[in-house]
């Protein structure tokens, strides 16, 4: 698993996850850490009674970080240049504008550098800017941001799915999840559950794409009828990421349940638990077969439900319009 850092979202969600007693092991793979590195962030963040709480992680990451970067202060450690740039913020030269100068000069120095001087080492320079109404800060954030909170805000969140859908009264409400081998580089396996009868699709993934999921998800549906497929609700996986052509071309509602709610799709976790006794836990899917896959899929797709009145989902699926 390649290295990353611990974000402010991972520490919010790692206090949430901590405080439902949920084992080490579980939140670094919800998380999609090393196990490592969740125990290195309790350890250095965690409080003085040993409770962790994200924003004082986060305050004393920040604390670390300043510290540890002092060194590669430009402004501070250059006088030179710290008199320059006080003398062009005295004729009322914004840090921008002052950074460019330098730019042109050879000195590569960012308007984010200066603003931070003056706010956080000379707040008496403030008067020569031209905006004094408080902290300076970008007008918008990042564009990686921008990209994730206008993905977030376009998924349909489950609340928003048609309330039948809860009461099971019809054929054509699907639930979305992968069950994962030993191997998180290896295979998994894809399954959508309808709601009502209990009838699965399983797919066998090598390579655990947004582009593969795609392509099984509509191969799946392919040869399910119109009036079979109504919604389909995932969880918030990566894997998931194409879900608007999915809707698109399977013409079916896609929804997402509420980070870690699994009990939100509680029939795709309860078809995944009664696919596990063909595919133990701790078991690599690397080596098993779409054939294999098939023939636990009529299995289960065959096999009696007590809150079918015994019937099978086979048999509820294909015997409703």
């Amino acid at each position: 698993m390649s290295y990353t850092h611990i974000t402010p979202i991972n520490r919010n969600e790692l206090a949430i996850l901590l405080r439902t007693q949920i084992k080490q092991k579980e939140i670094a793979r919800l998380l999609n850490k090393h196990r490592t590195s969740i125990w290195r962030e309790k350890k250095r963040n965690s409080k003085e009674d040993g409770m962790y709480n994200a924003r004082t992680a986060k305050k004393r990451t920040k604390e670390r970080r300043i510290k540890a970067n002092q060194r590669f202060r430009k402004i501070d450690n250059n006088s030179n240049l710290k008199k320059i740039i006080i003398k062009h913020l005295k004729i009322y030269l914004s840090p921008e504008e002052i950074s460019g100068r330098l730019k042109n000069k050879g000195a590569r120095i960012g308007k984010d550098s200066i603003y931070s001087f003056i706010y956080e080492d000379r707040q008496g320079l403030v008067k020569f800017l031209r905006c004094q109404k408080g902290k300076y800060r970008r007008k918008r954030g990042t564009s990686i941001r921008i990209k994730q909170r206008k993905a977030i805000e376009k998924k349909k969140n489950i609340s928003l799915r048609p309330s039948i859908v809860e009461t099971r009264e019809r054929i054509g409400d699907w639930e979305g999840d992968t069950v994962w081998g030993n191997n998180k580089k290896g295979s998994v396996l894809l399954t959508h559950v309808e709601r009502k009868s209990g009838l699965v699709r399983i797919g066998l993934m090598k390579n655990k794409t947004a582009g593969e999921m795609k392509e099984k998800t509509l191969a799946m549906f392919k040869t399910i009828p119109k009036n079979k497929k109504h919604t389909v609700t995932y969880d918030n996986g990566s894997e998931n990421a194409e879900y608007e052509l999915i809707e698109k071309e399977a013409k079916i509602d896609v929804y997402f349940a509420n980070a870690y709610h699994s009990w939100e799709r509680g029939s795709n976790e309860n078809c995944n638990g009664l696919i596990r006794q063909f595919f133990p836990k701790g078991m690599s899917f690397d080596n098993i077969t779409e054939e294999q896959v098939k023939k636990v899929e009529r299995l289960l797709n065959n096999r009696p439900r007590k809150r079918l009145g015994y019937l099978t989902p086979n048999e509820v699926f294909h015997g409703s319009s």
